[in-house]
Parts: C-alpha cells; structure tokens; sequence
C-alpha cells in the first residue's frame, strides 16, 4: 500500500521534524499514525520526504526523515480550461483531474455556463472550493505537484492564453477529428479546453480557432463537463511521453 501523503509549507531536511497544525492533527487524530509507521511529506512544489513516526502526540506527530527528493514536472504539460459548471460538479471536474495528472486549472465564464462567479465573496468563495478540491485530490493521488488553479477568464483572456500555449485543444463533439489525431508537441504545454454543460457556442468556436486551438473530440459518445478532462488526460497520457 502507497503512503499517506501530507502538506507542509516547506520540505524539512533529513533528521528530526514535526508535523502540526492541521495536517498533523489529521494524521495524528484521523489516520491514527503510530510510531515506526512511515509517511510522505510534500510541499506540494515538487518536493517529497520519506519520514518515520518517531512519537505521536494528541495532534502533531514527531519525525525522523530518513530521506528528501524532488521530483521534475512533465516535459509536457497539460492545463485545463474547466467551463464553470453549476453545483458540486465543478469541484468533481476538478478532482478528477487532478487524479489524472493535470498540471494546472483555469476555470472559464463560457457563454452558457449556469454557474456565474462574480467578483465579489461569493466568487471568491467558489475559487477557495476549487484550489481546496485541487489539494486535497493531489494528496490522495499521492501526487508531488499540486496542480495550480488560477483566477477565472473570459473568452476573451482564454483566447490570448491559447495564442501563447505550444497548442491547444478544444474538446466538441462537431470535430471530425479525434484528439489522438491530434498534432501535439513533445514538450511545453497543451491547453485542453473543457465547455460547459450547455456547450461551447459558434462564436466562442470561432474565436478559439482564430487564436490557434485545434477542435477535436473523445470518440462518438456526448461527456459530462464534469468528467470530460479526465478521459482526456487519459488519452494524452498514452499518446504522449507524459506516462512513460
């Protein structure tokens, strides 16, 4: 069984650490890590620590880490244009994503999403869920790198962002294409465009080609918003250098 993973700000050098505040006492109270138990540290950078429970207290844990690493990102990355989609299927489209390795997340106010995020708390307060999904799904997926999420964009913004990617792909179902057809490069980054639940309208598919993106699809089936950046990430991961 893989080790449990948990968040600190900064990655402790070899020899003795403690682990507090929130994520200890997680491990400490809800795990029940015991002495001689191991467990990985990350600073959610790239930086890993192999650390051995020395002692457990009420809510921290005393370390001894035997060993520190750092671990590259993908020669290719891949960040994710996420439509907003209404309710909890957002925080769903995000964590999935974040299992399937992506390496970053832009959320976007398409035409037809149902969800709006305004500027203000509320708008704020739906970012927080979605940085928050994003990290707690890249400790689960025993990940190294937490995936960043950025503030929301326009189509207008998300035009100038695939302008400047090493390609960028718009997932519809009018492509004729299929996204294994596509031409991708072997390194840099491949922005990969998620619509909303009510779709990608003409014109936005207008403007997104204007700026360089490629239309194209997964297979002949219809996928939910919520779900369609995670079986894209598979197929990228195979066609790609990213799982080998």
């Amino acid at each position: 069984m893989s080790l449990p993973v948990f968040s600190v700000e900064r990655l402790p050098a070899v020899g003795s650490t403690t682990l507090d505040g929130p994520e200890g006492k997680h491990a400490a109270t809800v795990r029940r890590l015991r002495v001689g138990e191991e467990l990985l540290l990350s600073d959610a950078q790239g930086g890993m620590a192999r650390c051995v429970v020395e002692a457990a207290e009420r809510d921290s844990l005393r370390l001894a880490v035997s060993e520190t690493w750092h671990e590259p990102q993908p020669e290719l990355r891949v960040r994710v244009v996420q439509a907003l989609v209404k309710g909890d299927r957002g925080e769903l489209a995000v964590e999935l994503a974040t299992e399937a390795g992506v390496d970053a997340v832009v959320p976007w106010r398409a035409s037809r999403c149902v969800a709006k995020w305004d500027d203000g708390p509320r708008g704020a307060k739906a970012l927080a869920r979605w940085r928050s999904t994003a990290a707690a799904a890249a400790k689960q997926a025993r990940r190294a790198w937490t995936p960043e999420v950025t503030e929301p964009v326009s189509t207008k913004q998300l035009a100038a962002l695939i302008a400047e990617a090493d390609a960028a792909l718009v997932l519809h179902e009018s492509a004729a294409g299929p996204l294994t057809s596509a031409d991708l490069p072997a390194s840099g980054e491949v922005l990969l465009v998620v619509g909303p639940e009510g779709g990608i309208t003409d014109d936005e598919l207008t403007v997104l080609g204007d700026a360089g993106a490629q239309v194209t699809r997964l297979g002949h089936t219809v996928l939910r918003a919520s779900t369609a950046a995670a079986v894209a990430l598979g197929a990228l991961g195979a066609v790609t250098t990213r799982w080998s």
